[in-house]
């Protein structure tokens, strides 16, 4: 083990015995709570993760707040508009994945009710969603409680990358998207937490920051 990887655990070790151990724990069970939620909310928090691709996630969270159950119903070209007036990046493109997303709703709530494993279901969001890739579909899943799935965003890599732990990706494939998430399940079985609590974690020492 490396000085830098010694270094990053030990300072998630200091944070575990934090404050800020509550909050991400209190983060943990909202998410858990968010999969009982009906599937109109849990839609919602489907259209956040479409919107959070490549963009700011506080300012997300604000768009998710702002147009709530409109994500549901209004027009592609309306939603279009809305999202660039509340100063979205990728107002049509991202408008029309998520109305093309309606039509999998029924569906989407059986997927993450049933028996099958966490990867199978990121495996069928990322085949049938327009818009949802790996890293999407992870953090979907964790939004709604599910703990075993790695969100390979930027500020992640970045870390992994700087502790010598990975080289950091010039694309992120399948195989390599898997490759860093079982890095990231060692880190997790080192500090016993899941995979969830880790990106909580590993996030705030990058942001100072404890979203969603």
């Amino acid at each position: 083990m490396n000085q830098k990887m010694e270094k990053l655990l030990d300072c998630i070790e200091k944070l575990k015995k934090s404050n800020i151990k509550k909050t991400i724990k209190a983060r943990a069970r909202e998410f858990e709570e968010n999969r009982k939620k009906p599937i109109d909310q849990i839609f919602q928090e489907l259209c956040f993760c479409i919107l959070a691709a490549n963009y700011n996630a506080e300012k997300t969270i604000k768009i998710q707040n702002q147009i709530g159950n409109q994500f549901l119903t209004l027009p592609e070209k309306q939603l279009a508009k809305k999202l660039k007036t509340l100063g979205y990046r990728f107002p049509n493109t991202r408008a029309k994945y998520i109305v093309e997303a309606r039509k999998h709703k029924d569906l989407l709530k059986n997927i993450i009710t049933s028996a099958a494993s966490q990867n199978q279901k990121r495996e069928w969001l990322a085949k049938n969603i327009k818009g949802i890739g790996y890293k999407e579909a992870s953090h979907f899943l964790r939004n709604i409680g599910y703990t075993n799935l790695a969100i390979l965003d930027f500020h992640i890599i970045n870390i992994l990358a700087r502790c010598k732990i990975i080289e950091k990706p010039k694309t992120l494939n399948k195989k390599t998207y898997r490759k860093i998430e079982a890095s990231l399940k060692k880190i997790a079985k080192k500090t016993n937490l899941n995979l969830a609590e880790l990106d909580l974690y590993l996030w705030y020492m990058e942001t100072g920051k404890v979203l969603k």
